[in-house]
């Protein structure tokens, strides 16, 4: 089985090595492809992984130990390829960067995925996730690809147009939280112990956990009225167990950011640098440092034909550290410092801990390769299933668009995935859905058309913008900005 990382140079690539390699989910992986732009990210991130595989065979905990192979060749990446995942990040965080500065420096929130800094991320990458997907159609047909790429629901989107049902967009958070609440129930919501059943709804980085349900009792409104189980999961601390409680539900930890707009710009506006200035050094720091630590290697194809290797460095900065000794320190401030602008605290153990992509996509890749029978929250269109899993004729939500992709409950098998029913969406939750979706699309248009008219009107209608005037000044910074987006826009 041969399985395609698309973004193989980032930096949770290894976490997925490590996954495959001790055989987590059962699921034995013949081949990982690796595939980056960035060649000599893509060769750290190789030597990361080897160091990976020695530590894990000194422990004795090296089941199935793949090959792995390094290319800049999407094509030759995914040719032959069962599962891809694509966790691509255009312009990397040097964009990120222009995407938060731009929106500050108009008084909007500045973050990666959330109002006018993720519609900027959204344009610049759609147009490459649809060669993605291209590729992929011709290349390797059958695949199940598997998105990490934010914003993750509106790129499954725009994907879905070219690969269908066959590709799925992931995210952990809402898991994370459906983990937090069975931690204090002490059952096993994600696999349905007791009977559990779980209601959430939303979009990616917009949703809510609306009843959790244990042996025929809803249980959350008992946890909603306890202050010290709110005091155990982090979106309430996050968002405020006063709130939580009157909403009735459990948000997703991305609801901070439109609930608690003011404050979170003011936090990152005072803070010394935005998350993706902090990123963009702190990565490229590491890589340099790691380049540092290692001797010449094999070299990594380019798509050219041409190769390149890390060459040895005499200044020896990082003598006393390896580059996996390097990757696990920065990985953990990495995680650590999630979202310090939503905390007065610093982040617990035991949220960072809490598992992550890797493990929502292995699992996801695992129930479809062997039909062992998992429950996920995933993002995927809007047409429901029925309890033994065939399509049934209404959208999960009606009031939506079925093309559009949602966040919700999913039993998955070797048949594929099935998105299951849930209960009526609430009228405040669907305007946020709804208002926000359509912003999406109008970029998702200006993305395939070219349309300036499109993308003006995707700013100004998000829901943490709402003017004509703002979203013109947006549009400007970011095509002044971006070369991708200024190009994408100049035949509209």
């Amino acid at each position: 089985m041969k399985l395609t990382i698309l973004g193989g140079g980032g930096f949770r690539v290894p976490l997925v090595y490590e996954a495959v390699a001790t055989g987590a989910t059962g699921l034995q992986v013949d081949e990982i492809a690796l595939q980056d732009v960035d060649a000599a990210r893509l060769g750290t991130i190789a030597e990361v992984i080897a160091g990976v595989r020695e530590r894990l065979e000194a422990e004795g905990r090296l089941a199935h130990p793949p090959q792995v192979s390094a290319t800049t060749e999407l094509r030759e990446a995914v040719t032959g390829a069962d599962f891809v995942f694509s966790a691509v990040r255009v312009g990397g965080a040097e964009a990120r960067t222009i995407d938060e500065r731009v929106a500050l420096g108009l008084g909007l929130l500045g973050q990666e995925t959330i109002g006018p800094g993720g519609l900027a991320y959204a344009l610049r990458t759609i147009p490459v996730a649809l060669d993605i997907a291209r590729t992929i159609a011709e290349a390797a047909p059958t695949a199940w690809t598997i998105n990490f790429t934010n914003p993750a629901g509106i790129v499954t989107e725009a994907m879905r147009s070219i690969l269908g049902d066959r590709v799925v967009g992931i995210c952990d958070t809402p898991i994370g939280l459906v983990r937090r609440v069975g931690r204090l129930l002490d059952v096993d919501l994600v696999a349905g112990e007791r009977g559990a059943e779980v209601d959430y709804v939303g979009l990616n980085h917009l949703g809510w956990l609306r009843s959790v349900t244990v042996e025929g009792v809803d249980r959350l409104p008992g946890l909603l009225a306890d202050d010290a189980a709110l005091e155990e999961i982090e979106e309430a601390r996050l968002i405020g167990k006063d709130w939580v409680r009157a909403d009735r539900a459990l948000p997703n930890e991305y609801l901070y950011y439109y609930l608690h707009t003011t404050a979170a710009i003011e936090r990152i506006t005072a803070a010394a640098t935005t998350r993706g200035e902090f990123l963009a050094k702190q990565q490229g720091d590491f890589y340099l440092a790691a380049a540092d630590a290692i001797a010449p290697g094999p070299p990594v194809t380019s798509a050219s034909g041409s190769t390149s290797a890390h060459p040895a460095d005499p200044t020896e900065a990082s003598c006393c550290s390896s580059p996996v000794e390097l990757w696990r320190s920065t990985l953990h401030e990495r995680e650590a410092t999630y979202m310090a602008e939503s905390r007065d605290e610093e982040r617990r153990e035991e949220d960072v801990a809490g598992g992550g992509y890797q493990e929502v996509a292995l699992r996801l890749m695992t129930a479809l390769a062997t039909g062992r029978r998992e429950r996920m929250i995933l993002d995927v269109g809007n047409i429901a299933a029925d309890r033994q899993g065939a399509p049934a004729a209404e959208r999960i939500v009606p009031e939506l668009p079925a093309d559009a992709v949602l966040e919700v409950l999913c039993e998955v098998d070797g048949a594929g995935v099935h998105p299951l029913p849930v209960a009526p969406v609430e009228l405040g939750r669907l305007g946020m859905m709804s208002s926000l979706r359509a912003a999406e699309r109008k970029i998702l248009e200006a993305a395939t058309t070219g349309s300036r008219d499109a993308a003006w009107q995707g700013f100004a209608t998000h829901p943490l913008v709402s003017s004509p005037e703002l979203g013109a000044k947006l549009l400007e910074g970011y095509v002044a900005g971006h070369p991708q987006i200024a190009e994408l826009l100049g035949r509209g």
